[in-house]
């Protein structure tokens, strides 16, 4: 299905290998509870899904910073459900999550099996919007930081996905031609769209659900990529 011969696999690693929602509730679960905030957590996590989404959207257009983002997507939250949590607890909270976030090492579901599938075949990396230190304590965490050999996040390129030059330091680093790779990820605008104009084939893994498209195959789970590889 794929028109030229694939040699490497670059991955998204949140919401396409590591599982973010499960992850991040349970991260929520610790700090509300170490710090006293009484909120419904699956009220919280309702409300707070798509505000992160919109937040993270605005981040990757560098409309904001790292710290807005990692504030404001909170202090949204909190205020949608009228819950009166000041800001200097809403900053305390936000520290906290990024450090216990990868101390949870669920990934999606069937990742560790395609990834060993995989990995006597291809070469592995990961290309992620991520924070540095956050996502390297992601893959040790969960145990497959062993099979890329390139990992390259936005702080690294000085640009998010789907800035082509992200994708540009990926192919570099790997010492590959765009076009015997392939790009898997969850987001169609970042991952698929991104790594499309630099002429990397693509294969987008719906994890969220976005509505159908024609840009490239779509599967519903890892286990899938069994079947086309």
């Amino acid at each position: 299905m794929f028109e030229h011969r694939i040699t490497d696999i670059f991955f998204d690693l949140d919401h396409t290998l590591w599982d973010f929602e499960r992850n991040s509730a349970l991260t929520f679960e610790k700090i509300f509870k170490a710090n006293g905030v009484s909120v419904v957590l699956e009220d919280f996590l309702r409300i707070y899904a798509p505000i992160n989404l919109e937040y993270w959207k605005l981040y990757r257009e560098n409309r904001i910073d790292k710290s807005e983002l990692r504030f404001q997507r909170l202090r949204r939250t909190f205020d949608a459900m009228e819950a009166a949590v000041p800001d200097k607890l809403i900053h305390e909270l936000a520290h906290e999550y990024i450090a216990y976030l990868s101390s949870f090492t669920h990934l999606m579901p069937n990742a560790l099996k395609v990834l060993e599938y995989l990995e006597p075949k291809y070469r592995l990396h990961i290309i992620t919007n991520g924070f540095h230190e956050v996502q390297e304590k992601k893959l040790k965490g969960s145990n497959i930081h062993h099979f890329f050999d390139h990992v390259v996040n936005s702080e690294m390129a000085g640009v998010k996905k789907p800035d082509p030059h992200i994708f540009k330091l990926a192919l570099t680093k790997a010492k590959v031609e765009a076009k015997n790779t392939l790009m898997i990820g969850d987001s169609l605008e970042a991952d698929i769209i991104g790594a499309k104009t630099v002429k990397m084939q693509v294969l987008h893994f719906n994890s969220n659900k976005e509505p159908g498209h024609d840009h490239c195959k779509t599967i519903n789970d890892l286990i899938e990529i069994k079947n086309i590889l």
